[in-house]
């Protein structure tokens, strides 16, 4: 049957695709013959013995297999229709299979055709009945298929399991033609370490044969762990080799924070460090010191205060007559840190820059030139500082805030000089640890969970449509008080098609509305630089009493007298993301407040509930489970199990690889063991040159080859 197939038959002429099929494979990214054996299954099915009529049990999952012997149609009178299939099952007795609403059903099948049906058997008291069973025809002289776990493959329109496991069991010998990459002992060193039942994990062949074709459930594990390991360890591999190659390449500079040095860069902060920041300060001395790039990333919860760690790390290597940089990934958090290190240095030496595109060219000249002639001590910028003309005299330090806005590319530009510098990473987004070990290899991660004494947590509430209008009265007393607030829409414009409201709209309405008589503005992404720049700053003297923004605020933004927030269609946003926006109010000495409307309560109580295809009450109650949760780090581990690693980092900026059948939200024992093996590798054979690594070299190069960089947080 596979006469003539190789690893690069195109998928039309493997037996069972043919031409008019081909493009249904294609969009599976089947392009191939070989390709088929790497279509893994997403589940399995555990099929039952075939049964007699003797054996069924209600309420119990059952096999049958028989010949079809009536077709009927039958319509109630509230307008649903039914098919029923009446099956005489082989040994004796009949079995109706029924399908409610599906009229398609009656033409599916034949008189006389024999079928397999599988579902959970119902008694009416006369007779056996399957509801929406599934069906497997069956040839008139094929045998009784045994009892093992059939494959469950993702598939496509038109695509049916039946046509793409012929097409895959047709492929099934090239298996025997393919090489064992990963070595025997490393096969043997994850078997022990994952106390498998085995003395190592399945060679390449026979994890091929059982992930498709499993005698029982334990073999079909076996492979799926065999090849959940080897997608782990290559990533882990490429992310360990090219932190490796970029450690060996160019030396960094030795910084050296003295005794002195520290007291004079600790009497700036205007309070107190904790435990937390002093132990993460002295991880980034001790990496400073050495003349290997410190590749570091800081992450904290929010109000944690990595941005006094990363103001220490900066003025550590001013003080050892080095530049520095702090990137941020918008103008308007830019602009804010340059502000506050120029106050918190007010009286010192050190010369601040900031450098963005909305800078005129005479001062951009004048700014790049004193950069390189090494006048600037500290430069504050966006994508600015990565431009070709920007050149250092003498850098020292790159700490990057947010470093998952920055693409890899760009992350690396920086790195050009013949010394590299050092490179601290900041995310006020925790990032779980499977998410962190995934996108940054063998990163030397610090934590900051300990909050600054006197800091008090935000109290959130779920604002119900009975609940509003007593919520913008509260809004206006502590603007009365004061205080200032804030309100976040998801969108800029309204979305009418979905019933949900665009800043814009609420600025209007609440300017006419329940704020009237309130200095109420407006803040989104499509203004520009300085028009964004104008408003923020409006709001930060104090000038603005409510501010109505889109996302754009998410970020950073700093302004201690904001005391309360209000997010329109909250159940629109990840966990993680509205922790970040909940930690905008409550940073000074004034507790904070957070109301959360849900999209169908975002326009009150006449506005009807959004349809979509999650339940509303499901929402209600994420919305819930987040108002009564501080800790960003639990969020975030929630956020990666509802939403995915790709909704929390964003997938096409960070270069986070797609897997194939790995998981890091349920795989994280095999991803660590899968890291840890990686390095030992690495470290006995940095350039995989040995003979007996070849093919683990040519298979990260092919997959990750693009995003080894990902690695290196610069």
């Amino acid at each position: 049957m596979t006469t003539g197939l190789d690893f690069h038959t195109p998928i039309q002429l493997v037996p069972g695709v043919g031409a008019p099929r081909a493009a249904m494979f294609e969009r599976l990214g089947l392009r191939k013959a070989i390709d088929l054996l790497f279509h893994f299954p997403r589940s399995y099915q555990e099929v039952s013995e075939c049964k007699s009529i003797l054996e069924l049990q209600e309420g119990l999952l059952a096999t049958v297999v028989g010949l079809v012997v009536d077709i009927d149609s039958r319509f109630g009178f509230d307008g649903r229709s039914s098919v029923g299939v009446l099956l005489a099952v082989e040994g004796g007795g009949y079995v109706r299979c029924t399908w409610y609403n599906q009229p398609f059903r009656r033409e599916a099948y034949a008189l006389g055709q024999r079928l397999l049906a599988r579902g959970v058997v119902k008694s009416t008291g006369v007779a056996y009945q399957m509801r929406h069973p599934e069906i497997t025809p069956l040839d008139p002289e094929e045998p009784t298929p045994a009892a093992r776990p059939r494959p469950i493959y993702p598939l496509t329109e038109g695509l049916t399991q039946r046509v793409l496991s012929n097409a895959i069991e047709a492929a099934m010998p090239l298996a025997a033609n393919i090489e064992e990459a990963i070595p025997l002992e490393v096969r043997q060193n994850a078997a022990a370490l994952l106390k498998t039942q085995s003395d190592a994990l399945l060679p390449i062949q026979d994890a091929l044969q059982q992930i498709h074709m499993p005698v029982d459930m334990l073999q079909a594990n076996e492979a799926r762990l065999r090849f959940i390991f080897q997608e782990f360890f290559v990533l882990q591999l490429a992310l360990a080799k090219q932190r490796y190659v970029y450690q060996q390449q160019r030396p960094a500079p030795s910084i050296q924070a003295s005794a002195l040095v520290d007291a004079r860069i600790v009497k700036r902060f205007p309070f107190v460090l904790t435990e937390d920041q002093r132990k993460v300060i002295e991880e980034v001395k001790a990496d400073m010191k050495r003349t290997v790039p410190m590749n570091r990333l800081l992450q904290g919860d929010v109000g944690t205060g990595k941005t006094a760690v990363a103001q220490y790390a900066m003025l550590s290597a001013v003080a050892n007559e080095y530049q520095a940089v702090l990137m941020a990934p918008t103008e308007i958090l830019a602009r804010q840190h340059a502000r506050k290190l120029k106050e918190q240095l007010a009286g010192s030496r050190v010369e601040i820059a900031l450098l963005v595109h909305s800078m005129p060219a005479p001062d951009k000249r004048e700014l790049l030139q004193r950069i390189a002639i090494g006048t600037v001590d500290i430069v504050v910028g966006t994508q600015a500082l990565l431009g070709d003309q920007v050149e250092f005299s003498k850098l020292g330090i790159v700490v990057i805030d947010e470093q998952h806005r920055f693409g890899v590319e760009q992350r690396a530009a920086l790195r050009t000089s013949r010394t590299a510098p050092h490179y601290l990473v900041m995310t006020a987004t925790p990032i779980p640890r499977t998410l962190a070990l995934t996108l940054f290899g063998d990163l030397d991660v610090s934590t900051l969970k300990q909050r600054p004494p006197g800091q008090s947590a935000v109290q959130t509430y779920v604002l119900e449509p009975k609940t509003i209008d007593r919520w913008w009265n509260f809004v206006r007393q502590q603007v009365q008080a004061g205080r200032q607030a804030y309100v976040v829409a998801p969108r800029v414009e309204s979305d009418e098609e979905k019933d949900i409201r665009g800043a814009i709209q609420w600025w209007e309405e609440l300017n006419a509305g329940p704020l009237a008589g309130l200095r109420v503005e407006l803040i989104h992404g499509r203004l520009d630089s300085e028009q964004k720049q104008s408003v923020l700053e409006r709001f930060n003297h104090g000038s603005v009493d409510v501010l109505v923004a889109s996302t754009v605020i998410e970020v950073g933004i700093d302004v201690p007298n904001a005391s309360v927030m209000t997010i329109a269609d909250a159940d629109r946003l990840g966990l993680a993301q509205l922790h970040q926006l909940r930690g905008r109010v409550g940073r000074g000495k004034h507790p904070g407040f957070v109301g959360l409307i849900p999209t169908s309560n975002s326009s009150g109580a006449e506005t009807p509930a959004l349809s979509t295809a999650v339940d509303p009450q499901e929402k209600i109650q994420w919305l819930e489970q987040f108002a009564k949760i501080q800790d960003g780090f639990e969020l975030a581990e929630i956020d990666l199990r509802r939403r995915g690693p790709g909704e929390i980092i964003g997938t096409k900026q960070t270069g986070l690889p797609e897997f194939r059948i790995a998981d890091i939200c349920k795989d994280e024992a095999v991803l660590v063991i899968a890291r840890n093996l990686a390095g030992q590798l690495i470290a006995a054979d940095p350039e995989l040159k040995a003979t007996e690594h070849s093919r683990l070299l040519r298979q990260v190069v092919a997959k990750h080859g693009k995003l080894m960089p990902i690695g290196d947080v610069g």
